[in-house]
């Protein structure tokens, strides 16, 4: 947020915020229900959201996102509609049809790799299947989340290379593994993206500097908001996908007016994730249709809020978190 801007205090964000907890259709990141903390303010409703095992700190970069997108006017769109991927986690091989059913249209998607607990073959396998349901046209690209080093990573590419990868996003967890791998990989012709490198980093802009990626992955609640987003991208002068982090429909809105004001969007978006919910707060859900959501922000339902609210004890410990994330806002 821009310094002349009024922040609201902390007690005014936790009156106007509902805590909900939602069943996941997949298990994804070890996650069964996702909670989230939505906030209603003068411009509309926003999200918060960080992982229940992120600290203050890192929380407090997503309280800027929310504040910004429920108190502010958001950039101008330059585009109405976003083209999003499907989401594949770390299932079995035999679920990834039934999976890619509910995301309506899409053609490129997002397969979760380097789960703990897993194999390279259970990748190839998950993979696989993917590209068998997608047909030779679609797109597929893979997520390790930093899960390999260097040497897995070149290993696991050359294995998965049949699968015409569009790109692999962040195969490695530092800068230097990443312009590494990126070498390595160059005759291959498979593109590196950088997700944790940007989003959890002090310097979101120095795996740009580094040539250590190809492409960014954004999200506009950990980096800040809409604008500060805009800003990362602008400066860093690469391509860009918008993505989520298992957001509510009141989320993607965010996600999906970030997507809306880039002024280059080359590849389709991580922003169909509500497909992996087992119920929302909107009706109807930001759902992919025909491969697409729209770029409009989302009222939630008071009927679903009510329904899917979280416990008493789970409401506070949200509280808690806004006003611990709040002290330590810029």
């Amino acid at each position: 947020m821009s310094p002349d801007s009024a922040v609201p205090s902390a007690d005014e964000i936790i009156a106007a915020t509902r805590v909900v907890s939602l069943p996941m259709a997949a298990r994804f990141r070890g996650v069964r229900h996702r909670e989230a903390a939505l906030i209603e303010g003068p411009e509309g409703w926003a999200e918060f959201s960080p992982f229940l095992e992120y600290e203050a700190e890192e929380a407090a970069t997503w309280l800027e996102a929310a504040i910004d997108f429920a108190w502010r006017p958001q950039p101008a769109p330059v585009r109405e509609r976003i083209g999003v991927n499907a989401t594949v986690p770390a299932v079995a091989a035999a679920e990834v049809a039934d999976l890619l059913a509910r995301f309506d249209g899409c053609r490129t998607v997002k397969v979760k790799v380097a789960e703990r607990g897993q194999t390279l073959s259970d990748d190839v396998a998950r993979v696989r299947a993917v590209r068998q349901v997608l047909g030779p046209e679609g797109r597929v690209r893979v997520d390790a989340n930093a899960g390999w080093n260097v040497d897995e990573a070149e290993h696991a590419a050359h294995a998965l290379s049949e699968f015409d990868l569009e790109y692999i996003e962040q195969p490695c967890a530092s800068i230097d593994e990443l312009a590494e791998i990126r070498e390595r990989l160059r005759d291959w012709d498979i593109p590196i993206a950088a997700d944790e490198s940007v989003r959890k980093s002090t310097d979101p802009l120095a795996v740009a500097r580094a040539g250590a990626a190809d492409i960014l992955i954004v999200k506009a609640q950990p980096l800040g908001g809409v604008r500060r987003a805009l800003e990362i991208v602008a400066e860093a002068g690469l391509p860009a996908v918008v993505s989520s982090a298992l957001d509510t429909s009141v989320g993607l809105a965010q996600g999906a007016a970030l997507a809306a004001a880039l002024p280059r969007l080359d590849y389709d978006c991580g922003l169909g994730t509500a497909a992996l919910l087992a119920a929302d707060v909107a009706s109807p859900s930001l759902l992919p249709r025909d491969g697409e959501i729209p770029a409009l922000r989302v009222r939630p339902d008071e009927r679903l809020l009510s329904s899917h609210a979280a416990s008493a004890e789970r409401e506070s410990w949200w509280h808690a978190r806004i006003r611990a994330a709040h002290a330590l806002l810029r």
